[in-house]
């Protein structure tokens, strides 16, 4: 029964990573780098797999058909393999874009205010860390200055020297002084970087499918050997 409990929590777990709250999945699908979701994804598949053969291992022991025990410990078997693939995978890529703020910068720098399918929704998706996280460019609102990027060749440094998302707003999100965050005025201007937030978001999916996962292997690594024990005495 716990086992099969165990099967439906991480489901749950990996849909909450899929379902991506943090909206950061734009950057990983740039880089193409996902493999983070995609151990998400085989984590689903995965736990509803040990729901479902959890159900059929207890069918098989109330019938105490050898048969049946035998077929659900395949079972078992491939689906606990393919989950260690999953923890493997979320695992190993975890640090790609965690820590590599530079990777970040670049395409932020590259694609933000692009005209293009991937820079308008990467463009929305900075636009919505800058307003609701409180922060400017990756590192500080200096990678707008520094760095030449898409959007310094449609704006010049004169009119915005960063995206008017990095200034800072009363209660209605209204700017509080546009001409003061134009100067970099530090009243009027957000002058921490987004790179922690999107840190935090990648690694809180990676240990939440990795670690999490491990857990429930570790978990059902003695029912399995329970079951094996069982049909070698049958």
């Amino acid at each position: 029964m716990t086992n099969w409990l165990s099967g439906l929590a991480l489901c749950a777990e990996s849909i909450w990573v899929t379902a991506d709250p943090y909206k950061v999945y734009p950057i990983l699908g740039v880089t193409g780098k996902d493999d983070v979701y995609a151990g998400a994804w085989i984590s689903i598949f995965t736990g509803f797999c040990f729901f479902c053969v959890c159900v059929f291992g207890i069918i098989s022991l109330v019938n105490d058909n050898r048969l049946m025990v035998l077929l659900y410990l395949v079972l078992i078997l491939v689906v606990y393999l393919f989950e260690c693939a999953s923890c493997i995978s979320s695992y190993t890529h975890r640090d790609f874009v965690a820590s590599n703020s530079k990777l970040v910068t670049k395409q932020m720098l590259g694609f933000y205010a692009s005209d293009t399918d991937q820079g308008r929704e990467l463009t929305r998706m900075w636009d919505r860390f800058m307003m609701e996280q409180q922060c400017c460019g990756a590192n500080d609102p200096l990678d707008w200055v520094n760095y030449t990027s898409v959007f310094r060749s449609r704006y010049s440094e004169a009119v915005a020297p960063w995206p008017f998302y990095c200034c800072k707003r009363d209660r209605n999100f209204i700017i509080v002084n546009e001409e003061g965050c134009r100067l970099g005025h530090i009243d009027y201007i957000n002058t921490q970087g987004c790179f922690e937030h999107i840190k935090h978001a990648v690694q809180s999916y990676a240990w939440g499918v990795s670690w999490f996962g491990f857990a429930i292997l570790m978990f059902t690594c003695p029912i399995v050997l329970l079951a094996i024990y069982h049909y070698t005495t049958m």
